[in-house]
């Protein structure tokens, strides 16, 4: 019944895209330690107010940027970082040659220390712990993972309320990166209208929401990272729950998450 052809193009990206940005995670994870080394590196030379998980995370969403090149009409131009702006010609043509030859790793500089890339000992205690929930396959069992835990009446939060909840507010995402054993579920175009009609989320339009227990988010502002933490909100939660159609198929994709499987594309509307 859509007669504009961008809408019925952004309706079945709306269905593949939790299948791919679940690739798109596979991807970074293979080029993650690079990006580790890097930033343990930079902290090291700088100092201890550097982030090293920040810098990531930041790299990361360079990359993406990056990566609109490849699809580029020839007449629109990626927007480019702020530092970027003033970046010689001649480092712009680098730039733009290794991302045609798809080298994820620049050429050594001559007079670099051998061991000058490898991780220290300062580096090593201080992300063992990220970097383990980064490199190591994501273990999905237990009770928290157990489809039954999901009823008619179990609440859920918004993943962007649970992140400013939990302090985290200025960087989308982090909490999925911390804690990648998180069960969350990408609300599909019919999910997201419902929350929309509740006033639990605007309308986003393609954009993406994941929703996650209350009971996990609690457990987590519980624990010794969170619970002595200024930042702690836990009144921005607003727990609500979902009809009973949707925690159905939340129970499907967990079932398939728990024994192995890629979560599912988000099902079409029912007629």
């Amino acid at each position: 019944s859509f007669t504009d052809p961008a809408v019925s193009m952004d309706l079945l990206r709306a269905v593949l895209q939790p299948s791919i940005n679940e690739e798109i995670r596979g991807v970074f994870n293979k080029y993650m330690k690079f990006f580790q080394k890097a930033a343990i590196n930079v902290r090291d030379n700088v100092g201890e107010e550097v982030d090293p998980e920040q810098l990531i995370q930041e790299t990361c969403r360079s990359c993406l940027e990056q990566a609109k090149l490849l699809f580029s009409d020839g007449k629109k131009v990626v927007s480019r970082l702020p530092h970027e702006q003033a970046v010689p010609k001649r480092a712009r043509q680098m730039d733009e040659e290794l991302n045609r030859r798809g080298s994820p790793i620049p050429k050594k500089r001559k007079g670099r220390p051998p061991g000058q890339s490898l991780l220290n000992d300062r580096g090593v205690s201080g992300m063992a712990a990220w970097k383990l929930k980064v490199s190591e396959p994501v273990r999905r069992d237990g009770p928290k993972w157990d489809p039954s835990r999901l009823t008619e009446t179990t609440t859920f939060v918004l993943g962007s309320r649970a992140n400013k909840a939990l302090g985290m507010g200025g960087t989308r995402g982090r909490l999925y990166i911390k804690h990648p054993h998180l069960f969350k579920y990408a609300a599909d175009p019919q999910d997201k209208h419902w929350l929309a009609e509740q006033q639990h989320m605007r309308a986003t339009g393609g954009k993406m929401a994941y929703l996650l227990l209350e009971e996990d988010i609690r457990d987590l502002a519980a624990s010794e990272d969170y619970r002595d933490s200024v930042d702690l909100r836990l009144e921005e939660l607003k727990p609500f729950v979902p009809p009973a159609w949707m925690t159905e198929k939340m129970q499907k994709q967990m079932e398939t998450l728990r024994g192995g499987g890629d979560a599912p594309p988000p099902e079409a509307p029912p007629e």
